[in-house]
């Protein structure tokens, strides 16, 4: 696993707390992703394949990620110079783990979704989350293609995944998670697809790709949602590609 310490955030514009650290050992540490994909889990069969006997020793790791003195960031690379910030929020009283989007050339990082007791997002479509695990970009807090798809797949949400998806979520935790059953693991991930629900994505001319979320900044119905030029913006920085994601739907 190589990081790059350039690219890990000493601020990010608009967005307070801290003092950030450049942890990227985490990621080799299987009690992370347990506490990271809990939120994932929702039913008692689910949480048994994810967890199994560490349970209690998994949140008692996450615990103490969010009530220490400074605060865990993962970066992820992306196209033309974008990254996605993964923030371990260790406020007192009001943990939880941001995803934030920033550009050097922005005023401030656009804040996605939040993992926590009220969630906020999703954040991202499935084509969307691949892209940014499999752009190949060097820097950030990891190159694996599979770290950066399970750091990310909390803020997914999607209605629309593939007939590979399964595969591959479970190709990532059995690298990175080391369970035992990933295929049934991953099934159930992608079935309930929770914290942020699936969720139904199309594609607009004025704002790129929103969804239709309850709780997601990129429904431009809701009355937190982001202005639509700052929904174009994400979704321009987060495109897999010319062709926009597969699977999903258009509408002028």
């Amino acid at each position: 696993m190589t990081n790059s310490v350039e690219m890990h955030p000493d601020r990010i514009p608009g967005y307070d707390g801290g003092p950030f650290s450049h942890r990227p050992e985490l990621l080799d540490n299987r009690m992370f992703w347990l506490g990271h994909l809990y939120n994932c889990v929702q039913d008692e069969g689910a949480g048994e394949l994810l967890l199994g006997v560490d349970e209690e020793q998994a949140t008692d790791f996450h615990h103490r990620l969010l009530t220490g003195d400074d605060w865990p960031v993962f970066t992820v690379p992306l196209a033309g110079g974008h990254r996605l910030h993964v923030v371990y929020r260790a406020f007192q009283d009001d943990e939880g783990v941001d995803y934030l989007l920033h550009h050097p050339h922005w005023k401030q990082a656009e804040h996605l979704a939040q993992d926590e007791g009220h969630f906020m997002g999703p954040a991202l479509n499935w084509a969307e989350l691949c892209a940014a695990a499999d752009s190949g970009l060097p820097g950030g807090s990891t190159d694996d293609p599979h770290a950066r798809l399970l750091l990310l797949l909390p803020a997914c949400g999607d209605d629309a995944v593939p007939g590979d998806a399964v595969d591959r979520l479970a190709a990532a935790l059995h690298a990175r998670v080391a369970v035992d059953a990933p295929d049934r693991l991953a099934a159930a991930l992608l079935g309930s697809q929770q914290p942020a629900g699936p969720v139904h994505w199309v594609r607009t001319e004025d704002a790129g790709w929103i969804n239709d979320g309850h709780y997601s900044y990129r429904n431009p119905a809701n009355r937190f949602a982001l202005p639509m030029t700052r929904l174009a913006r994400v979704s321009a920085a987060l495109a897999p590609g010319t062709g926009g994601p597969r699977g999903h739907r258009s509408r002028p």
